[in-house]
C-alpha cells in the first residue's frame, strides 16, 4: 500500500500527521510513504528527516493525495475536496457534526473516511482523541489565564492568590480529558475551580485528588450564580459524533463580569456556549457582551512538536493495520 502525508492547509495548523520515527516503522513494514514537501517543517521535522526514515518527498499535494491511504491531522479544507475519489482511505480528524458540507462531499465522492475522534478501543475509550484533548485542556487554562491580562482586554485578574488577595475563579464544563487537564493546570496556577459533570463518580475522584480550592457540581441550575463570580469559563463538553448541547446561554454569559474570558474547547464540534463561534490562531479572540471569547478549533497546533509526537504515537497502531489491509475496528 502507498500512504500519503500532505502538508496541512488549515490556517496556522502546524502539526503533521506522522513523525519521521513513525514513518520509519511503516517503511520497515513495507509501506511506501509519500510526504509533501515541507509537511513537517512547522513541527520541527525536516524533509531530510523523512528521507532518512525512508519516505519519498513529493512537490505537490496532488501527488500525495494519489496514495491509497491519506493520513492527515485536521479535517480536509475546501481546496482539498478536489482530491477526493472513490476508494480513497482517509484517516484524520473530521468533526463532521460541525461540517455538514464536508460530510456530503465525502459521501458524494465515496471516500472511505475514518475519523480519529470516533475510534474507540476495547474499553470504550477514545485513544486518538485523548492525547489531543489532554493538550487542549492544559492549554485552555494557560490561554484563559493569559487573556485575563488587562493589556489583552481582560479584567486584569491573576488566578494565583497574592498576599491577602483571593484567588481567581475558573469554571469548567465537563470532567473528561479536556476538563481534567484544564483543572490540573488551573489548580496548579493557584485558582479556585468549579467543575461541572453529570458523572458523580468522576467528581468524587476529583474531590479526593484536589481537597482544596475545588468545588464540584452536577446541577446546571447552579451555573448562573457561579458564573457571576467566574473569571475564566472553559467549555469541555464532548458528545461523541454530535454537537454538544449549549450549556451556557446568552443570558448566562451576560451575568459574567466584564473582562472575563471564555475558552470553548468543544467549538470544533459546534461548541457548548451559545455566544461562541469558531476563530483561528490568526484572529483568536472576539468580544461579546464585554466577555472575551476564544474559539480556536485547533488549539494543540500551538505546541505542534508535542502534539505531533503524541498524535503519531496514538495513530501508528491503527495506521499499521490499515496499511496492511486490515480493519481498525
Amino acid at each position: 500500500m502507498c500512504l500519503g502525508i500532505p502538508r496541512e492547509v488549515k490556517l496556522l495548523e502546524n502539526r503533521v500527521a506522522m513523525t519521521p520515527a513513525g514513518v520509519r516503522r511503516l517503511v520497515e513494514a513495507s509501506v511506501q510513504i509519500l510526504v509533501e514537501r515541507g509537511a513537517g517543517r512547522n513541527a520541527g521535522f525536516s524533509d531530510g528527516d523523512y528521507r532518512k526514515a525512508g519516505a519519498r518527498i513529493v512537490a505537490t499535494a496532488r501527488e500525495v493525495w494519489k496514495a491509497d491511504l491519506v493520513l492527515k491531522v485536521k479535517e480536509p479544507q475546501p481546496q482539498e475536496y478536489r482530491f477526493f475519489r472513490p476508494g480513497l482511505i482517509l484517516f484524520t480528524f473530521l468533526h463532521l457534526a460541525a461540517c455538514p458540507v464536508l460530510a456530503r462531499e465525502l459521501l458524494r465522492k465515496k471516500v472511505n473516511a475514518i475519523a480519529y475522534e470516533s475510534v474507540k478501543d476495547s474499553h470504550g475509550e477514545f485513544p486518538i482523541l485523548a492525547p489531543m484533548s489532554d493538550i487542549a485542556g492544559c492549554l485552555s487554562a494557560l490561554i484563559g489565564a493569559n487573556y485575563l491580562r488587562r493589556d489583552l482586554g481582560g479584567k486584569g485578574t491573576l488566578l494565583s492568590a497574592i498576599g491577602l488577595g483571593g484567588t481567581g475563579h475558573v469554571t469548567i464544563l465537563g470532567a473528561g480529558h479536556v476538563g481534567q487537564n484544564a483543572l490540573r493546570v488551573a489548580h496548579g496556577l493557584g485558582a479556585t475551580v468549579t467543575i461541572f459533570d453529570r458523572n458523580s463518580e468522576k467528581l468524587d475522584r476529583l474531590s479526593t485528588s484536589y481537597p482544596e480550592r475545588l468545588q464540584t457540581a452536577r446541577d446546571s441550575a447552579e451555573l448562573p450564580e457561579i458564573l457571576k463570580r467566574t473569571d475564566l469559563l472553559i467549555g469541555a463538553v464532548l458528545v461523541s459524533g454530535q454537537s454538544p448541547p449549549k450549556i451556557v446561554s446568552k443570558k448566562m454569559v451576560k451575568l459574567m463580569e466584564s473582562g472575563s474570558v471564555i475558552v470553548d474547547v468543544s467549538i470544533d464540534q459546534g461548541g457548548c456556549i451559545e455566544t461562541m463561534r469558531p476563530t483561528t490562531l490568526k484572529d483568536p479572540v472576539f468580544e461579546k457582551f464585554g466577555i472575551l471569547h476564544f474559539g480556536v478549533t485547533n488549539i494543540p497546533s500551538l505546541v505542534p512538536r508535542t502534539a505531533t509526537e503524541a498524535l503519531s504515537h496514538a495513530t501508528l497502531p491503527y495506521v499499521m493495520k490499515l496499511a496492511g489491509g486490515g480493519s481498525i475496528k
